[in-house]
């Protein structure tokens, strides 16, 4: 979304530290990072994919942990965007969440 990577460059100007956090596994790394830089997404500070440990953990509960863990390491997490319900809810959520349309698919 155009809107989206406008955004994503405006924090980075003003200096916001950016962290892409996924439900993609880690073997899974490669092609994520890729797919990012080559929708003009770059220089984020981290990509977060999902570990062996985390597989069968619900969404909501993976990206809550993992928010946490940025959190607790001194990180204030201003805003979140997401396509689904779980990428938003649970617990260490954003001061401001925006939920994104997607017509493809839902996870409940």
């Amino acid at each position: 979304m155009p809107s989206s990577l406008k955004l994503y460059n405006a924090l980075k100007q003003m200096g916001f530290k950016i962290f892409v956090l996924t439900g993609r596994s880690e073997h899974q790394k490669q092609d994520t990072r890729k797919n990012l830089e080559l929708a003009g997404y770059t220089g984020w500070e981290g990509l977060i994919l999902r570990g062996a440990s985390d597989r069968g953990t619900p969404a909501t509960v993976y990206k809550s942990e993992r928010r946490s863990v940025l959190s607790n390491g001194g990180y204030r997490i201003h805003g979140s965007s997401g396509d689904q319900w779980s990428d938003l809810l649970g617990f260490a959520v954003a001061k401001r969440s925006f939920k994104l349309p997607n017509p493809m698919y839902y996870i409940g």
